[in-house]
């Protein structure tokens, strides 16, 4: 038996807490239902204040009125609810930490409304890096520039290399120019502009616009004087260290040439020039020209002409040479005869190979771009490896980073590789192309070979498989491949595919722009695709940029290092990648 007090007494105490914690999820349960009526009033409110502050004159780090971010949305619903039910709000001391600024349209910038301060235990503050609002690029203005003279006004039919369904984008370089103590900004856009409309005057129809033929298959270009873009930016994320390494992503710089072409037969400029001013006083100028213009020769040749007239050179050397070269059209040159029939199976560049490891996935998934640096001594060595003077400096150095990209990818043994590069063919037609002519010259050499091969037989056989694709490019091969794009629409296709272009050997470490030289020339965007480019101030040297899967970036840089592809294990490659460091073998 127990003491019946004592049970009453527990019993008792069972019943108040009972009680006691009842009263408390009740009060509980009613704080729940209040706080959740606030946040849904809140919300309305927001949405209410969201549209008023927008029409009028609130905006969030977004001076061309744009249409509010997801992050925008949320501050509004911050601020909103915050104003209007006391909550604290972040103090003035960390106003710098989320960069928030009211822009008037006078572009003035006005301080922060102070929200009510009276609670005693404020909310936690929402922090926001700097960097994460802060746009990297801000547009100043944009302009058309038209030709400084009257030009003809016509319509020239594009040939059948100008039209191929593969080369209808948008060619962008990047130059990047130290900072320099008598750089003026103003003066130097003004010049920019000047030079620009006197260059579209022999280049008249990069002032037009291009559309599909009426009848055919083809493309022309509408000459009336339309106009190019050109754009004045400045940027304080940037500045010219960042540009002496890789981009850490495929677009990290793509903001440098703000007008992004999708589709260049939609009555979009042929030629947009951007001219961006950096943090540090240097300049970056982005460059994108419709491929279906010209391709990598002539527009280096229109870069060239146009730094000449911004250098004011062509008005020291005479009136004689701002005409030296003379751009020539004579599309006709490059469209088929109608001989005979062109049978796609003898061109490799056109032909599909089975998949046999899902290709793209494999070689698109989170890509991380790097650049190589190849001087003259590595490539002479290579040269050696692969046979001595015979060889050429394109053929060694493709030969070694195609093996080096398939090694590091890990194909199936079976699995068969293509490197398709560009063939210029201006000597090879017969007759050949006059001096001058800026439109697309050049067909695709094609180099095939399984991934076993590529990784087993060496350097020197990978080069000989470059050099026999190179040697295939003849005047029959041209006419076969100009009737074929103009009859059937052949296209490369991409499974198995690498892409190179060489810019290396284009003049475009010539294009000064009265800046001097440029530190960096390369293209806006390191994709898939590899490139050949320039290196300031080493002639013989190449720099190699393409983006690799993140998982491959380590075996592409041993399999580059590698002691088997020289003749001499004490010899080393230097390689600067996005992780910012280099890396010397001795």
């Amino acid at each position: 038996m127990f003491d019946e007090k004592g049970s009453r007494h527990r019993d008792m105490n069972w019943r108040d807490r009972y009680l006691k914690w009842s009263k408390k999820w009740e009060w509980e349960r009613e704080s729940i239902k209040k706080k959740t009526r606030e946040k849904i009033y809140g919300g309305i409110w927001g949405l209410i204040w969201m549209r008023w502050w927008k029409r009028k004159w609130l905006v969030i780090t977004s001076p061309n009125r744009q249409k509010a971010k997801p992050a925008q949305l949320f501050y509004y619903f911050c601020f909103s609810y915050s104003f209007f039910f006391h909550k604290a709000m972040p103090p003035e001391s960390s106003h710098k930490s989320f960069t928030l600024t009211m822009l008037h349209s006078t572009n003035k910038y006005h301080p922060l409304p102070q929200p009510p301060t009276t609670q005693t235990k404020p909310n936690k503050t929402l922090k926001l890096k700097t960097t994460q609002l802060l746009k990297m690029v801000r547009v100043k203005e944009a302009h058309v520039v038209t030709p400084s003279e009257p030009t003809p006004n016509t319509v020239l039919a594009l040939s059948a290399l100008d039209s191929q369904l593969f080369l209808r984008f948008t060619i962008e370089y990047l130059f990047v120019y130290r900072p320099g103590p008598g750089l003026d900004r103003s003066s130097t856009a003004a010049r920019l502009k000047t030079a620009l409309a006197k260059a579209l005057v022999p280049y008249y129809p990069f002032a037009g616009r291009v559309r599909a033929q009426a009848e055919g298959l083809g493309l022309e270009v509408v000459c009336r004087a339309q106009g190019a873009v050109f754009i004045e930016a400045s940027s304080e994320r940037f500045s010219v260290t960042d540009f002496q390494k890789a981009p850490k992503t495929v677009a990290q710089w793509r903001k440098l040439l703000s007008l992004y072409v999708t589709d260049v037969l939609k009555g979009s400029p042929i030629l947009v020039v951007q001219l961006t001013w950096l943090a540090d006083g240097a300049a970056a100028v982005g460059v994108g020209i419709n491929h279906c213009i010209c391709d990598g020769i002539g527009s280096a040749e229109f870069l060239n002409y146009f730094s000449d007239l911004a250098s004011e050179k062509c008005q020291s050397l005479g009136a004689s040479a701002s005409v030296d070269p003379k751009p020539v059209w004579d599309r006709h040159l490059l469209n088929p005869d109608n001989r005979s029939e062109a049978n796609p199976a003898m061109h490799g560049e056109f032909g599909g190979v089975p998949d046999l490891c899902g290709f793209m996935n494999r070689v698109t998934s989170r890509l991380k771009p790097t650049c190589i640096v190849l001087d003259e001594r590595r490539i002479e060595a290579l040269k050696r490896a692969c046979g001595g003077a015979s060889c050429t400096s394109f053929e060694v150095v493709a030969a070694h980073v195609w093996r080096s990209w398939a090694r590091a990818l890990g194909f199936p043994k079976n699995q068969t590789l293509k490197l398709l590069f560009s063939v210029n063919v201006r000597k090879r037609v017969k007759p050949g192309l006059p001096e001058g002519y800026y439109g697309n010259a050049f067909v695709l050499g094609c180099a095939q070979s399984s991934a076993w091969e590529l990784g087993e037989r060496g350097v020197a056989y990978v080069r000989g498989v470059v050099k026999r694709a190179k040697e295939r490019v003849d005047s029959e091969h041209v006419r076969r491949v100009v009737e074929l794009v103009s009859e059937s629409r052949a296209s490369p296709d991409s499974v198995g595919v690498l892409i190179l272009s060489q810019w290396s050997r284009l003049g475009l470490e010539r294009v000064e722009l009265g800046m001097g030289k440029p530190l960096h020339v390369g293209p806006i965007c390191c994709d898939r695709y590899c490139l050949f480019l320039p290196v300031t101030g080493e002639r013989h040297s190449v720099k190699v940029m393409v983006a690799v899967p993140t998982a491959a970036v380590d075996n592409f840089h041993r399999f580059l290092r590698e002691s088997n592809s020289w003749p001499n294990h004490n010899l080393f490659l230097s390689y600067v990648d996005l992780c910012n460091y280099s890396v010397l073998e001795k």
